[in-house]
């Protein structure tokens, strides 16, 4: 199970995607891939706040039919045992005197609970929050081993 992170979604969703980015998620069996409800939320916010107008509505039909038929049934919520990961993951990165964002420790949470591996753009997001962050041509940073913190019991 590979989890898309926001930042993969919305490169796939600018007028001029990445090559590179575009080259590796037509590399994977579709079926191994899955985004969150919280990437889920983060690009439909930002959809909304576009100003009123053509391009904001196309943008919401493709996030509309990306969510809805592309990623149906696969876009994994954050549920009871996602919420013990996300404490898990919020106290240790404090206690290391390195804060993670609220989204972004609630998909590591996401991706703990379940052992997948998330694909980012941002690999320094995700250190130390015990996920295991694939290596990809996604990012110009060498990608990160899995991390310190075990699974989530």
């Amino acid at each position: 199970m590979i989890v898309l992170d926001t930042n993969v979604l919305s490169e796939l969703l600018r007028p001029e995607p990445s090559p590179a980015v575009v080259a590796w998620v037509r590399g994977q069996p579709a079926s191994q891939l899955y985004t969150t409800a919280i990437t889920q939320a983060e690009i439909m916010y930002g959809v909304v706040c576009l100003p009123p107008g053509r391009r904001r509505q196309a943008l919401a039909e493709a996030v509309e039919g990306i969510f809805r038929e592309d990623f149906r049934g696969r876009v994994l919520p954050f549920d009871s045992a996602a919420a013990r990961a996300y404490a898990e993951i919020v106290a240790h990165r404090r206690r290391l005197g390195r804060p993670i964002s609220q989204f972004d420790a609630q998909i590591a949470a996401i991706c703990r609970s379940r052992s997948a591996q998330l694909a980012t753009r941002n690999v320094c997001d995700f250190v130390d929050t015990g996920i295991g962050v694939l290596p990809s041509r996604l990012q110009p940073a060498r990608p990160t081993a899995p991390q310190a913190l075990g699974p989530a019991q």
